[in-house]
């Protein structure tokens, strides 16, 4: 039997499906990962939240950072993998897809945003840190261009870019929510996630404690993998486009 249609064999036996995914299903997009090497944070040290706060000068580096695209976290386009996942999601096979990534990808591809829950926020716009507002980039970008402090037009708070940085609290809602839909599952899927970073990479774990069947698609191996139903070592995009041809979606 195939990875594809063993794959596919799970995919079809359960009725709720928990996709959770990790950079490795953004890298066929051209996005690069954090911690590989030629990764995120082998080019450039983080940013951590208590410096964006205290220091003028790091926020300008954050916002030099997002205007000049350092990072490489926006402006791909969504490949075979996430348009895979929202087939599932459209299928009704797929409940909720909870995501690690900052890139946008999954909702460019068409899944629903109300189907996306993002614990390490959005890369694609800013909010208040006070008020929550929200701002697109490119309405900030001649305040920085300026030289100006961006801060909130409405509560004089200071604006960040929706990402969750080292330092800053987990958005509380959106774990819980996660959390929720890893207790109601009956198969969490992982789609290129180490599953390193917590308090995310627990979400599986405990998806598979309550009862449900847990499958990993990860380039490397994962420390997980040995409570893991299903371990396929191999790249996303291609895997789920032949699975779901088999399921005939």
């Amino acid at each position: 039997m195939t990875q594809a249609a063993h794959l596919a064999d799970l995919l079809t036996s359960a009725n709720r499906v928990l996709v959770f995914t990790g950079a490795g299903i953004s890298t066929e997009s051209g996005i690069p990962d954090f911690r590989s090497p030629g990764g995120v944070w082998s080019k450039m040290s983080p940013i951590y939240f208590q410096d964006f706060v205290a220091s003028r000068e790091k926020r300008r580096e954050a916002w030099t950072r997002v205007f000049n695209r350092t990072a490489g976290w926006t402006g791909a386009s969504p490949n075979e993998g996430h348009h895979a996942v929202t087939k599932l999601v459209d299928a009704g096979k797929v409940s909720m897809v909870v995501t690690q990534n900052v890139d946008n990808l999954h909702q460019d591809a068409g899944t629903p945003e109300d189907k996306v829950v993002e614990i390490h926020g959005n890369a694609s716009y800013a909010t208040c840190l006070e008020c929550g507002k929200r701002y697109e980039h490119e309405e900030l970008k001649p305040r920085w261009e300026a030289d100006e402090d961006i801060t909130c037009l409405f509560c004089t708070g200071l604006v960040k870019t929706a990402t969750i940085s080292f330092g800053q609290p987990m958005p509380e809602e959106k774990m819980l929510l996660a959390d929720d839909e890893a207790r109601a599952c009956d198969l969490c899927l992982v789609l290129g996630s180490s599953l390193v970073v917590y308090p995310a990479a627990s979400l599986p774990l405990v998806a598979k404690q309550t009862g449900a069947k847990l499958a990993i698609v990860n380039r490397d191996p994962t420390e997980q993998d040995v409570v893991a139903d299903l371990v396929l070592n191999t790249g996303i995009g291609a895997l789920l486009s032949e699975t779901i041809e088999m399921m005939g979606l």
